[in-house]
């Protein structure tokens, strides 16, 4: 089992390429991210996480979204690259939005007043194993992802879109799908530069 989860870490990359096409179904993935948002671990189980998962004209939709909302804020002239590298999440599968609800955490610094200015920044490390979660589970099952960050400029219209709650934090975007591309060879710092270990 051990092995196992350490050739599902090293495998999760990074993936840019991507299809609309899965091996698996989309009530697998359904399951996959229920199971994520059950199990991941929050500060005082506060279980702040909000995902909302798109598929087929929904995924798409977000992605016309992230690109009119850019085509607002850049030049003409440069926006070439951008509309490759926002084709290149729509080309995917689908796509899973993570949110923090914001009442939650709110709520906690009402409680703990001694701990208030830390439930924000525990809210955000809960979101990214939450993230981490999914991201490795996709790819245990032939999926690849990369994890993207539009918000807040997308905000306004990613709630418009489809009825989230005022209270519902966007932190990150996930597209997802078949890989189509390798990923690049990892480079590594060296780990006597990142860990220090005293007995």
């Amino acid at each position: 089992m051990s092995e196992q989860f350490w050739n599902a870490v090293k495998a999760r990359r990074t993936i840019y390429g991507l299809s609309k096409e899965s091996d698996i179904s989309q009530g697998r993935i359904e399951d996959l991210v229920k199971d994520a948002v059950r199990h991941a671990p929050s500060a005082f189980n506060s279980q702040s996480a909000r995902v909302v998962v798109l598929f087929g004209e929904q995924h798409d939709k977000l992605w016309n979204i992230v690109k009119d909302c850019l085509r607002k804020i850049v030049p003409p002239e440069n926006f070439g690259p951008t509309e490759e590298k926002i084709a290149s999440f729509q080309s995917g599968y689908g796509s899973i939005l993570y949110f923090e609800d914001m009442s939650v955490v709110e709520s906690l610094q009402q409680q703990f007043q001694a701990y208030k200015d830390n439930f924000p920044i525990w809210s955000n490390h809960s979101s990214g194993m939450l993230q981490y979660i999914v991201w490795t589970a996709l790819e245990t099952e032939g999926l690849g992802a990369s994890l993207q960050h539009y918000n807040p400029l997308i905000d306004g219209e990613v709630k418009q879109a489809w009825n989230i709650p005022s209270h519902w934090k966007l932190i990150a975007e996930m597209p997802f799908g078949k890989p189509t591309l390798s990923p690049g060879e990892k480079q590594f710092q060296p780990l006597v530069e990142r860990v220090k270990v005293y007995k």
